[in-house]
């Protein structure tokens, strides 16, 4: 070999080993067994929604879990909402879940299991495995199967919109109405 092969042979080897990356290193936060465990843990809570001029909801739960990195907040043990008018300050409806979780950006609530709302002022019940509560529209939807029962008649259908008194609703793919 002539020095100038030699020396083109070095280049290129340089050059080869170089280009390659060192195999990458499992991050601490990856090994982190705490990783994705919540930063506050409270228990037996009370928080109350307000805005400048009325409480509009109070909600109670067991155990709250909250995940800063996931703001999130997550509810368990004996979830409830009770509902308030805005006109009279008085209660109008209560919603009740096995757990819950509470976006903390928007402050919107979906609950899961048994969910159950009673609305005071309707006289109307609503029972499903899922609802979505919209803070700011004060709306509940959901996508499940779902019974409603008021003082004339039992509905059972899937998916649901109604504002959060129960007084105003709209179920989607009914399945059976029958009479009281």
């Amino acid at each position: 070999m002539t020095t100038r092969s030699v020396l083109m042979f070095a280049v290129l080897a340089t050059l080869l080993t170089s280009c390659t990356e060192p195999a990458a290193k499992p991050s601490a936060l990856e090994n982190d067994p705490f990783r994705d465990a919540p930063l506050h843990v409270s228990y037996n809570i009370t928080v109350d929604f307000t805005d400048s001029t009325h409480r509009r909801a109070q909600l109670s739960a067991g155990v709250a879990r909250l995940y800063e990195d996931r703001r999130e907040t997550t509810l368990s043990d004996a979830v409830k909402v009770v509902f308030f008018s805005r006109q009279s300050g008085k209660q109008v409806a209560v919603l009740t879940a096995d757990s819950a979780v509470i976006d903390d950006r928007t402050k919107n609530m979906v609950a899961i299991g048994n969910v159950h709302v009673i609305s005071d002022s309707a006289r109307t019940s609503l029972a499903t495995s899922r609802l979505t509560w919209d803070q700011t529209t004060e709306r509940i939807t959901t996508t499940e199967a779902v019974r409603i029962i008021s003082p004339t008649e039992v509905i059972d259908g899937v998916g649901l919109i109604s504002d959060q008194y129960l007084t105003n609703y709209r179920i989607f793919k009914v399945k059976g109405i029958h009479q009281q």
